[in-house]
């Protein structure tokens, strides 16, 4: 994967590339750039995750949509228990977690019936990577369950449920740009929300690239989360249009990773956690709330360590009685922020307890309703390792490297991070402990814990970049036996068993570019 990691965030923007906004949309589609619909790519992937037993949390709607439950869950032949197989291995013990990961694949997958990313392999976010394969897959699934057809049956109720949705979005474009004092003109930045009611009480929120989404049941989702994404695609550009300038706000993240509720996404990212609090304030402006009750929200947001929020209300009081937009007004907002002052402030800020703020927790992390611990502590897990693929994504390699080795703290040997590490380290020129981590991770595949074994995708790529780094050492038989080991293992995706074979019909040589090896 050198080159090939993640964010998405799910809380937090990353920046991909163009090339998804130049997808073509799909027949029907809304092509403005705000506007609520249905996706047939997301409806598929439901389908897929329904009839392999994925279950959302049970939410009230249409009785149509029951009966397609109990219509895909049925279902039997070659292609759906192959995707059952499928699920079963990638499933995670969240079910939020699982569906996110779905979801961002859905969100990245051209028209069926190939569903072929509209990236290359390299500006794949990590939850896809994490799917490699999955398309095929879904490919086979939808022709044998003849899923075009039920698209065909059930798209007037989906009409019907993005209807309920425009007069809502409407509001709140109208609300926050008002108050911004902006207009959204067309270009290659989208927000789309998209109806699906088969997520049931699951709610996923995903920026990739220009491209802002958000996938709700609207019988059951709050349009609080609609506008809180909408805020984000207004405001997201700011923050990093203006990064270097944020660096002075450093010791107030510093004092902000005290507190326990902080999603681990934001410890690392200034320009991310800056953002995020940004939003959060504007969002309190704009929702009009009684001065005692936006003090006490503002409090409990301070509480789980979003500790811009109460010098950016003050700036954001003073926005309000100027005339220019918020994308002028911006470097403003930012000279208003006395550092100092807010760091004796914080000194006396008592943060809330890990155990009190979970529904903030949840909003910010993207993440469903579940409250196990045991769930919990894997959703902190999938944020960290994914805040630091989002810094490979950047070629922020030492950045990246940090965040790795802090997750190798905690749990030595963690297969993904080993990756990540290695993929860090050939960003820095350091080849030799790249092929160290590499192999680390094929030995791994042998360990006695299941969770220490490394995913099948991340095994058979190790094992192909440990064959080029042979080969650019001419050590042609060595390199033989890594591309061979790549090909033997089960599960490993088609595109990883045509770079093996690749390497065994020819010795690997990079193409002339600035970036590592990776699987051009």
């Amino acid at each position: 994967m050198i080159g090939t990691l993640f964010l998405f965030l799910t809380a937090c923007p990353w920046t991909i590339s163009a090339s998804l906004a130049a997808a073509p949309a799909d027949e029907g589609q809304a092509t403005g750039p705000i506007a609520a619909e249905a996706n047939p790519q997301v409806f598929a992937t439901m389908c897929a995750l329904v009839a392999s037993g994925f279950e959302a949390d049970a939410a009230p709607g249409n009785p149509d949509f029951s009966q397609l439950r109990r219509q895909l869950r049925s279902l039997h032949g070659p292609a759906t228990e192959a995707l059952r197989d499928y699920y079963r291995q990638h499933a995670l013990s969240n079910s939020g977690a699982t569906l996110s990961r779905f979801m961002t694949f859905a969100l990245i997958a051209g028209p069926a019936p190939k569903f072929q990313p509209v990236l290359k392999r390299e500006e794949l976010p990590p939850d896809v990577l994490a799917l490699d394969g999955f398309g095929d897959v879904l490919a086979s699934f939808y022709e044998e369950a003849q899923i075009e057809g039920l698209w065909r049956k059930f798209e007037p109720a989906y009409e019907r449920a993005a209807s309920s949705v425009r007069e809502p979005l409407g509001q709140i474009v109208l609300a926050c740009t008002a108050y911004l004092r902006e207009i959204v003109r067309p270009g290659v930045r989208t927000f789309r929300v998209y109806v699906e009611p088969m997520v049931g009480n699951e709610t996923n929120v995903r920026n990739i690239g220009d491209q802002y989404v958000v996938v709700i049941n609207p019988a059951t989702t709050s349009f609080d989360l609609m506008r809180h994404a909408f805020l984000h695609y207004l405001l997201d550009p700011l923050p990093l249009r203006y990064r270097d300038k944020l660096l002075g706000e450093q010791p107030l993240l510093l004092l902000a990773d005290r507190a326990p509720n902080l999603p681990s996404a934001y410890r690392a990212d200034l320009t991310s956690f800056f953002d995020e609090c940004f939003v959060r304030a504007v969002e309190f402006r704009v929702r009009r709330l009684p001065a005692a009750q936006l003090a006490e929200e503002a409090k409990l947001a301070e509480a789980d360590g979003y500790v811009l929020i109460p010098p950016l209300l003050k700036a954001l009081s003073k926005f309000e009685s100027s005339e220019p937009s918020m994308s002028l007004y911006f470097p403003d907002l930012l000279r208003s922020i006395d550092v100092v002052t807010e760091q004796q402030r914080l000194q006396t800020v008592k943060f809330a307890p890990a155990s009190d703020s979970e529904p903030a927790r949840e909003r910010a992390e993207g993440l469903g309703t579940k409250k196990d611990n045991a769930a919990n502590a894997g959703s902190d897990l999938e944020a960290e390792l994914s805040a630091a693929e989002r810094m490979i994504a950047e070629r922020d390699a030492a950045g990246a490297a940090q965040a790795f080795e802090r997750i190798l703290l905690k749990i030595p040997g963690q297969p993904r991070a080993v990756y990540g590490l290695a993929v860090a380290s050939v960003l820095q020129g350091d080849a030799e402990h790249a092929r160290a981590l590499f192999e680390q991770v094929v030995a791994a595949a042998h360990d006695e814990s299941p969770q220490m074994r490394p995913e099948p995708a991340t095994l058979a790529w190790s094992h192909i970049y440990l064959g080029r780094m042979h080969d650019l050492e001419d050590d042609r038989e060595q390199a033989l036996q890594e591309y061979r080991a790549a090909l033997a293992i089960d599960n490993a995706s088609e595109t990883a068993r045509s770079a093996a074979q690749r390497g065994i019909e020819q010795a690997y040589r990079p193409a002339v570019s600035n970036r590592p090896p990776d699987e051009r």
